[in-house]
C-alpha cells in the first residue's frame, strides 16, 4: 500500500521494479494518478485536514492488514501528507473532532512533531497500529517530510512504533491553546490514556513492531541536492545551508538572510544560497496565505532574489507552491499602494504576491520533501 502525496509515482514505480507479483495494491493520496498498476485500488483523500475519504481510506488499509498471513508481506511506501491522508479516528472520537483539533494546531503554529503527536493519540491506525494489527511482516520504504527523518513522525508512523504517549500529547494541547480550547472528547480520549485507561500506542519493545523494519529512500536533501546541481549548471558559486530551515517563518527569514549575505561575502559571485525545512506561523490575521510566502514576505529588502517553495507544490490553503522577491519587490508594491507590513501582520502573504504576480505556481508535484529555500545574490 502506498499512501501519502507521492503515493501515485512510488506505487507505480515499485510495480515497475518488482520481481513478483502484488496480491493486492492500495493506493491513497489527494490525486488520483494517470496510471496505476493492474487491479490497483485507489482512494483519493483529503489534506491537510482530513475528512470522509480519509476515513474510508484507511478503513480500507485496515482491513488488508488484518487480512494478511504470516507468509505474506506488507510492503508500506509512505510520503508526507500520509496523517491526513489515512485517518481513522480513535473510539470516542468523531472526524469532525479530528479536524477541529488538526486546524486548531496548524493555525496555532504546532510543529509537525506536536501535530503529529497528538494524531497518533487520537487515532486506531497511526503510531504503529497498522503493523501491530497485522500478522505479516512490515516493510516501509519513506520518502522524509520531517526535519530529522524521524520514522515514528513520517505520516504519524503507522508502521512504526510510537515513543510518544498521552501525556505528550495533552503537553502539546497545553502549550498550542490549552485544553480549554479543544473538544471535549478530545481532551477526555487523551486523559483517559495518561490515566491508563486508554491502551497506549505500540512501544519500541513492544513484540508486534519486530516484524516491521523502515528505511529512509528521500528526504529533504534530496532536493537540496537537485537545487544545488541546478545552480551550478548555470555558473553559480553556491552554499547549502546544511542545519534545518525551522522555526516561526518571519524569524526564520531574518535568520536566513543573514546567513546568505554571510556565505556570499566568502564566494566569488553571482552565488546561489540553499536551504530546506519546515517552517510554522502562528495565525493571528484573517487573510490567506502559507508559510512559504509569509517566508518570502519577511524577505523583502534582502538585496536579493529569493524564493521560498513548498516541494509538494501546494503552500497552506492555497493554489501557489510558495512566493518570490527581488530588489524591485518593495518599489512596485509601493506603486499599487500596497504596505507589505500591514499584509504581513494580517497574514495575506497570498494577496500581497498575487497583486505583484509574484506567487509561484507548480500545480501538485506528486511528492514531498518539505520546503526548499533559496537566494541568488549578484
Amino acid at each position: 500500500m502506498a499512501v501519502g502525496k507521492a503515493a501515485g509515482p512510488m506505487l507505480n514505480s515499485f510495480a515497475d521494479a518488482a520481481e513478483r507479483p502484488m496480491a493486492t495494491a492500495l493506493g491513497i493520496g489527494p490525486i488520483r494518478p494517470d496510471t496505476l498498476p493492474a487491479r490497483a485500488e485507489w482512494f483519493d483523500a483529503a489534506h491537510p485536514v482530513p475528512d470522509g475519504r480519509s476515513v474510508n481510506a484507511a478503513r480500507r488499509a485496515l482491513q488488508i492488514a488484518t487480512a494478511t498471513a504470516p507468509g505474506d508481506l506488507l510492503i508500506v511506501l509512505l510520503s508526507g501528507g500520509a496523517s491526513a491522508l489515512m485517518a481513522l479516528p480513535a473510539d470516542g472520537i468523531t472526524l469532525e473532532d479530528k479536524q477541529d483539533t488538526v486546524r486548531r494546531l496548524l493555525n496555532g503554529g504546532a510543529t509537525i512533531g506536536e501535530l503529529n503527536t497528538v494524531r497518533k493519540h487520537l487515532s486506531a491506525i497511526k503510531g504503529g497500529r497498522l503493523a501491530s494489527a497485522t500478522a505479516a511482516p512490515v516493510v516501509t520504504l519513506a520518502i522524509s517530510d520531517v526535519v530529522g527523518d524521524d520514522l515514528s513522525v513520517i505520516g504519524s508512523g503507522p508502521t512504526m512504533p510510537d515513543p510518544s504517549t498521552f501525556a505528550d500529547a495533552l503537553t502539546v494541547l497545553d502549550a498550542r491553546g490549552g485544553r480549554a480550547a479543544y473538544a471535549t472528547a478530545v481532551v477526555s480520549v487523551l486523559e483517559r490514556g495518561q490515566r491508563g485507561e486508554v491502551p497506549e500506542t505500540p512501544k519500541p519493545e513492544d513484540p508486534r513492531m519486530t516484524r516491521s523494519i523502515a528505511r529512509i529512500i528521500g528526504g529533504r536533501m534530496t532536493a537540496v541536492e537537485g537545487a544545488v546541481e541546478a545552480a551550478r549548471s548555470r555558473g553559480y558559486q553556491v552554499h547549502v545551508i546544511e542545519r534545518p530551515v525551522v522555526g516561526e517563518a518571519r524569524d526564520a527569514a531574518r535568520t536566513f538572510a543573514e546567513d546568505a549575505h554571510r556565505a556570499a561575502a566568502t564566494l566569488n559571485h553571482p552565488v546561489c544560497v540553499v536551504g530546506a525545512g519546515e517552517t510554522t506561523v502562528v495565525v493571528t490575521g484573517t487573510g490567506t496565505g502559507g508559510r512559504n510566502q509569509e517566508f518570502a514576505l519577511s524577505m523583502i529588502g534582502c538585496g536579493c532574489v529569493f524564493g521560498s517553495i513548498g516541494t509538494d507544490g501546494i503552500d497552506g490553503p492555497t493554489d501557489a507552491a510558495g512566493a518570490v522577491v527581488d530588489p524591485t519587490t518593495a518599489k512596485r508594491a509601493a506603486a499599487l499602494g500596497l504596505d507589505s507590513r500591514r499584509f504581513l501582520e494580517d497574514n495575506d502573504s497570498y494577496h500581497f504576491f498575487s497583486a505583484l504576480d509574484d506567487l509561484l505556481r507548480t500545480g501538485p508535484t506528486g511528492t514531498n520533501v518539505g520546503d526548499v529555500q533559496v537566494a541568488l545574490i549578484a
